[in-house]
């Protein structure tokens, strides 16, 4: 009896709030879309305010645009690809390192979707994966996650690199292409691919999910300064965004953000980003974030060697260098682990 009341009383003391003192005031990167719900969740709700964090979010228009802020420090935290980029960057000791998961492609829940142009289609000229040979892929950047995808459909269907043409741009320009023929297939994420489709652009070919299951599509990222001189605000920080998560976890129904407190997500979401119309919200897949903040640590290296057989890795560096994942493990202990759940 007195071992079960003094574990309860332990778990009372460690989600209660900070004690009452200056707060520690945390930078963090986004990008304003819709993986940064956990951020506007525990803003709302108080889950930063109750580990004595002030937080500043600093919006940048990609996420590429976050590195420098990173390594000076200017920035504490912020989510990013596990991009050939990110790893060339740690291996120049420009300081920063992935702490966590952010999201990934789960089984039910992309993140990204293959588009096909609509006329490619309609003519009969697409109809399997094999079909995408010769046309025009666009893609966010080299050595992004698109190109892990890429390669797992050269694995299914026996294509080479050489049997499609790459090409570069942003998600919105995607769309762009798509409806002018500048692209043949993309990858945008949400809620750009859903718009392209319901404007009549492309269609909706296939889903990450059933190309590359739990891809690791983008990563929680400490600068070096915060992970070793600030390492009690990681470790709250931490916390307070995996309280977030499972929040929001919580309220989706298969895929879909409808259960519980959706009402309160859909606004959240509608008032930090550009898409408001929270009807065409609530139809969005939402891609799946560990309960626990745990990377799919297979599919990172996977991607990995991907980059390095394309030359793009230009440093020493491996996936385990990059990553320090004790921030994750130790909030996950502490608010009680629920890794094994089936994403809902």
């Amino acid at each position: 009896m007195r071992t079960r009341f003094f574990a309860a009383f332990a778990v009372v003391v460690l989600l209660a709030p900070a004690p009452a003192g200056a707060a520690d005031r945390v930078s963090v990167g986004t990008t304003f879309s819709m993986t940064d719900l956990p951020f506007f969740i525990g803003e709302k709700r108080g889950y930063f305010r109750d580990e004595n964090l002030e937080m500043n979010f600093v919006n940048f228009d990609s996420a590429a645009r976050m590195i420098a802020p990173l390594a000076s420090g200017d920035l504490d935290a912020a989510a990013g690809g596990p991009s050939a980029g990110l790893y060339n960057a740690i291996a120049r000791n420009i300081g920063m390192r992935i702490v966590g998961d952010k999201s990934r492609a789960a089984p039910g829940r992309h993140s990204q979707i293959l588009l096909v142009r609509k006329a490619l289609i309609d003519s009969g000229r697409v109809k399997t994966l094999a079909d995408l040979k010769g046309l025009k892929v666009a893609s966010a950047a080299p050595g992004s996650s698109a190109m892990g995808t890429l390669n797992r459909i050269y694995q299914q269907t026996g294509m080479k690199e050489s049997d499609i043409e790459r090409v570069y741009m942003g998600f919105p320009q995607q769309i762009v292409a798509l409806q002018n023929g500048a692209a043949d297939v993309a990858f945008p994420t949400e809620p750009f691919a859903s718009e392209a489709v319901r404007r009549g652009f492309a269609v909706a070919f296939m889903t990450d999910d059933k190309i590359y299951p739990d891809h690791q599509m983008s990563v929680m990222l400490y600068s070096d300064k915060f992970r070793t001189q600030r390492r009690d605000a990681g470790l709250r920080f931490m916390r307070a965004f995996l309280r977030s998560v499972r929040a929001q976890n919580d309220s989706i129904v298969d895929g879909k953000l409808t259960g519980k407190d959706a009402d309160e997500f859909l606004t959240l979401i509608a008032e930090n980003t550009n898409v408001k119309d929270k009807v065409f919200l609530r139809t969005l897949t939402m891609s799946y974030a560990d309960d626990d903040g745990r990377a799919n640590v297979e599919s990172l290296k996977e991607d990995f060697e991907v980059f390095r057989k394309e030359g793009l890795i230009e440093g020493k560096i491996s996936v385990d260098e990059a990553l320090d994942p004790w921030f994750a493990d130790t909030a996950a202990r502490q608010l009680g682990e629920r890794s094994g759940r089936s994403p809902r």
